[in-house]
Formats: structure tokens, sequence, C-alpha cells
């Protein structure tokens, strides 16, 4: 019963570290010359006023700011204003003044004033939980910081973009901006970039406890407190508390909950160093009191989890009162305390399916069908139905975010040609200009007729050169793109398809350790050094397939077979045409055949849900026709949108001359139908 309520302190986690903690300026100016505003700023971060008071102070930074002169100066304060907005949780104004200031910044052509907005506005409908909205203002700043070079604030542009990819559970996606960012601060001295590395080990910490790698999660949390025990950050007692909280989560994962309540104890210590923050405070008593109700230690409950509550009702954070009742709940059971146990079941219920939070209405039905037997059928079908809305959701905001950065280079690609297309108009009347000066000098000067021609024929030679480096370099760009293109087909249908179906494997393995597991690991092992040949023999030659692949054409698509029926539990069924001449086929065909049979079975394992999946190639007069058939639960063709594994075989087929079709409808499979000719 316990697994499914850690997933929910998690999440709840992952949110109070991100929004909890403090904002960090950039860009601070000392020697402000109003003293009145510097005393205002500072009033406005002081935690131990009330906030009605700090938002008083706030205000009157506000007026100020506001009736100066825009300069560089006046943005400076505007962006600090909006930080203390964020610190008090004013989001109604914090939108107001970024606003202004990404205004005022476009006006004056301030590129890093423009940048630092957008990651504002992506801070902004992150807290919103307006996701897309918050990609595409990370991926501008991105973007921006990236022309700039400006390596430092793109990195932390990329942390809060790794946040955002967790929270709708893409980790993998996370974990690989983290690792970027890590490349990027490398070279930088550790005391400047002290507070990122801690920002990317705690976020490495958490994806990986979300992937159940809980030993490499221990690692990046424990490597994110030696950095606080080894620097002075702001609020370092209030973030270690959150680091402590962090590895308690690990180790209730781990069902370790005698050390995992150590940390709860030690993170509620720690956070009273600082000014106490209710929140953080509210989630350790919860966990703590859950850690103790697990090892049967009754001391303190169940008044942590009502305190905890208390907490949380008086702050309205209605989205983490769920999972406090769900507790409460539980350990009424526990009690054989059938009422209390049922009232707080079906309050998490009313209240995480009037806020519209999937995860907790999903914990929220688990318990309640422990606890109400009788009507467990209906809460049952409502999870199902809940769980599957959930995972399309979070496959197609995934998809969305992948849209967003296509459009937005599309966007830049066009403001580029418009600039092009703007300069070469000025080249042109630039041009006339010229032309009508010679003309004059031509007429007023008979004697220099020769010279002006000479000049012209000149020119003329000029522009013949100048347009064939433009042919050549225009063919030489073409070829790169294509080039660019093949590769990441291979790497995307080659390279992740095999990755991904080790990787289920050796998951599949962790649960065992008897000789038949490390044997397999040992193969797994070895199909993975196979798979770094593969990436290697890319790298070099990019004008080299492998040549197991063209010479042995039936032998590796049979070794597909079998690595796919071992993998998956799906059936299977092959059939490969004898009468087929492979050695008359080239070697393009034969790869991309190899490619579109790998992608498809890729697709259809990790959407189809399919039973039984048929794979044909046959001669049919001069062509080799490959049908490959699920009956898994398909798709409309006509409404489904081609994702890049589908336009890469339909590249494929096209650049081997041949022709490709996929039939489909819902809930009656799915087949596809290559055709190309032999030679």
């Amino acid at each position: 019963m316990e697994k499914k309520y850690l997933k929910s302190f998690f999440w709840v986690s992952l949110f109070l570290f991100f929004e909890c903690v403090q904002k960090k300026e950039n860009n601070e100016v000392p020697n402000i010359a109003n003293d009145s505003l510097a005393i205002y700023f500072n009033l406005a971060n002081n935690f131990e006023l009330p906030i009605k008071k700090r938002q008083e102070y706030i205000n009157k930074a506000n007026d100020i700011v506001i009736n100066q002169e825009d300069d560089s100066l006046n943005r400076v304060n505007l962006f600090k204003i909006a930080n203390r907005y964020f610190n008090i949780n004013n989001w109604k104004d914090y939108k107001r003044t970024v606003d202004l200031v990404l205004e005022n910044s476009v006006k004056a052509t301030d590129t890093i004033g423009i940048a630092k907005a957008y990651g504002y506005l992506g801070d902004y409908y992150r807290v919103k939980l307006v996701s897309d909205s918050s990609f595409l203002f990370y991926y501008k700043a991105e973007k921006m910081y990236g022309s700039l070079n400006n390596e430092f604030e793109l990195a932390k542009t990329l942390l809060n973009k790794a946040d955002l990819l967790f929270r709708i559970g893409d980790l993998i996606g996370s974990e690989k901006e983290i690792f970027r960012i890590l490349r990027l601060v490398k070279n930088y001295d550790n005391k400047i970039v002290n507070e990122i590395y801690y920002d990317a080990y705690n976020t490495l910490g958490l994806v990986y406890n979300a992937m159940g790698e809980y030993e490499n999660a221990i690692l990046y949390h424990k490597k994110a407190l030696k950095i606080l025990d080894e620097t002075q950050i702001i609020g370092k007692s209030q973030t270690m508390a959150i680091s402590y909280l962090n590895l308690g989560m690990v180790y209730s994962k781990l069902k370790d909950y005698k050390l995992a309540n150590n940390y709860f104890l030690k993170g509620i210590e720690q956070q009273k160093i600082d000014n106490q923050d209710p929140k953080i405070y509210a989630l350790l008593l919860d966990n703590l009191g859950y850690s103790k109700f697990k090892l049967q230690d009754d001391s303190g409950l169940p008044d942590l989890f009502y305190t905890s509550l208390k907490i949380r009702d008086s702050l309205k954070l209605y989205s983490e009162i769920p999972s406090n009742k769900i507790h409460l709940s539980e350990y009424y059971h526990y009690k054989n305390y059938k009422v209390k146990s049922l009232k707080f079941a079906n309050e998490a219920l009313v209240l995480a399916r009037k806020m519209n939070i999937a995860r907790e209405t999903l914990l929220a039905l688990k318990q309640i069908t422990v606890v109400d037997p009788q009507n467990a059928s209906s809460y049952t079908k409502e999870y199902i139905r809940i769980n599957e809305e959930l995972q399309q959701y979070e496959r197609k905001i995934g998809e969305k975010f992948s849209r967003i950065q296509y459009d937005t280079d599309q966007i830049k690609g066009e403001n580029t040609d418009l600039e092009t297309k703007n300069r070469k108009l000025v080249y042109f009347f630039s041009g006339l200009t010229i032309l009508g000066l010679f003309l004059y000098i031509i007429k007023s000067q008979k004697a220099k007729t020769r010279e002006l021609l000479y000049k012209q024929q000149q020119q003329k030679a000029n522009e013949d050169i100048y347009n064939l480096m433009i042919s050549q370099q225009n063919t030489i760009e073409a070829n790169r793109v294509q080039e660019k293109k093949r590769v990441a087909q291979e790497l995307h249908d080659g390279v992740l398809g095999r990755m991904f179906g080790v990787r289920m494997n050796l998951e599949g393995l962790n649960q065992f350790n008897d000789d038949l597991a490390v044997t397999q690991r040992h193969d797994y092992l070895s199909e993975l050094k196979n798979i770094e040949q593969d990436i290697r023999e890319i790298s070099h030659d990019l004008n080299r397939e492998k040549s197991e692949l063209i010479n042995n054409f039936v032998a590796i698509v049979d070794n597909l077979f079998e690595e796919q029926r071992k993998t998956f539990p799906s059936k299977l069924i092959s059939s490969i045409d004898s009468t087929i001449k492979w050695d008359l086929a080239v070697n393009s065909v034969k790869i991309n055949l190899y490619r579109i049979i790998q992608e498809s079975l890729q697709n259809i394992n990790k959407y189809a849900n399919a039973s039984t999946i048929k794979v044909e190639l046959k001669k049919q007069e001069n062509n080799i026709i490959l049908t490959i058939t699920d009956n898994g639960v398909g798709f409309n063709v006509n409404l489904k949108k081609k994702g890049i594994g589908l336009q890469n075989m339909i590249s494929r087929a096209k650049e081997c001359k041949g022709e490709f079709n996929v039939q489909s409808k819902k809930d009656e499979g799915t087949t596809i139908t290559v055709s190309i000719p032999i030679g």
C-alpha cells in the first residue's frame, strides 16, 4: 500500500522545492542613487515581516521605479521588483512587471533583458502549470542566450527547462538537459557555479528516484548536500532541509523507513535555522508521520498528520491536502477505525476531483477501494479511465513541446529570410543609385567613357563570381543538411530502438540475482558494446553502413526478430520469401528496409498494445513487398499527426523509389505496406 503514497510525496516535494525557495536575482547593481529604493528592496525581502507588509514595500519601490526614465538600470530595478512579487506569490503583479520590462527591453533592443524576461515568463507559466507556454518561453530564452554565448545564463535556463520536462514525466529529456548543463559549466570556477551544481544534482536525484534508480538518486542528493557544506548559499539551511527531505523520500521508496525517519527529523531541525517555511515544515511532518506509521511507532501519531493538515489548510495549499487525508485514512484503517478511515478517504477523493489533480485522484481511488470494498468495482473503473487519460496527456504534452521547438525555429528562419530579402532590396536600390551616377559621369565626361566601360565590365565579372560562390555554397549546404538528416534517421531508428529494448530487459533483471540473470546481464552489456560500436562507426564514417547488415541481410533481420521475441510479450510471426535474390538489391535498399522494420516494431511496442505482429517480405514481379500487421489499438490515419518515426519510414521508402502505405482504424490494428524495386 505504501508505494502509491510515496509517489505522491515525491511530486509534492519536487513542487515545493521549486516554489518555496526564494527566487534568486541577477545583475544586482550596488550603489543605488536613491537610498529609499534600496531600503524598500531590503524590507520587501525580509521574510520575518508579514506578507502584507512586504507587499506595501514592494509597491512603494514600484512607484519609484515606474516613474523613472527607461534605461538599463531601470530595467534591472524592474526585475528586482518582479523577484519580490514572485517571493510573496503575487502572480498578477509579477506578470504585469515582467511584461513591462520585456516591452522596454524590446524597444531598447536589449537582448539580455529580452532573454531574461523570457525566462521570467517561463517561471510564471511553470508556477501556473501552463506547461506549453512555460516551455515556449524557456526555449526562446535558451536560443537567445545560446546566440549570445552566455553559457552561465543558458545553464540556469536549462535548469528550469529540465524541471519542466521532469514535471510532465519526460525523465530522459530532463536527465539529458541536466548533463548538458554540467558540460556547460565544467570550466567555470566552482564558487561561481555552486548553486547551479546544487540545483543540477538535486534535480538528477529526483529524476533517478522517479526512474527507480535509487542508488543514483542517493548519490546525487548527497552530492548536492556536499556542495551546501562547502559553500555559502542564500537560504542554505532551508535548502539543506529540502535535500534531507528528498533523501528521506528515496529511503522511503526503498522501504528503509528507519533511515527515512532520521532524514525527515534532520530536515525539521535544519529548516528551523533559517526563517521557517511552513510549507516545507508541513511536508516534513507529513512524511515523518508516515514513516513512523510504517515503523509501527505511534509516538506523535496521528498528531503529526493533523498538524501538517492544519498548516496546509491555513495556507490554502489545497493541492497537498488530499495526500494528507489519504495518510490519515490509511492510519485509521490500520487502527480498525473504519468510519474515520472511510471519511478521510472520501474527503481526499472529493477534493482531488474538485482540484482536478489526476495523480492525487488516482491515489485517493486506490485507498478508497481498500476501505470501501463493496464499491471497489466502480472506483477501479474510474481509476483505469483517469490513469489512461493521464498517460495520454503526458504523451501529448511531450509531442507539443517538440512542435513548439519546430514552430519557433521555423519562425526564426522566416525572420532571417525576411532580413535577407530586405538586405537585398537595399543592395538593389544602392546599385541603381550607383548606376545612375555612372550614367551621369558618362554623359558629363565623355573623355572617361572607356574607363567607365571597363569598370562596368569588371562589376559584371564580380557579380558572376559572387553568384557562382552563392551557388556553390547552396550546394554544400544542401548536402550537409541531407547528410545530417540521414545520420539522425540512423540514430533514431537504429541505436535508440536497440537501447530501448536493452533498457527494458535490464530493468526486468533488477529483481533477480541468480546465475541466469547474471548471464543475461552480461549478454545485454555485450549488446550495449555493439550499440557503442555502431555509434562510433556512424561518427567516423558517414558514407559506410554496417557491413553485416549489407552482406547478410536475412541473418540480421532474423536477429532483430529474435530480439523482439525475447524482449516483448507480443507474438511475432515472420516470413521471408526465399526466392528474393538479395544480391541484386543495392545496399541502400537493404539498409532502409531494415530500418523501416525496426522503427515499425518500436512503434508497435510503444503504442499499439498488440498481442500479435506479422512481418512478411515477399517478391512480386521486380519489387520487394514488405507487410507489417498488428492487432493493436490502431489509430485514425486522417487525424493522427505523423511523428518523426513515421516520417523517417516514408522518407526511406521514397529514397529507394518505393511506395509507403499505412492503413489503420481505431481498435482494428494497423497494416504498413512498403513496395520497393529490387534493383
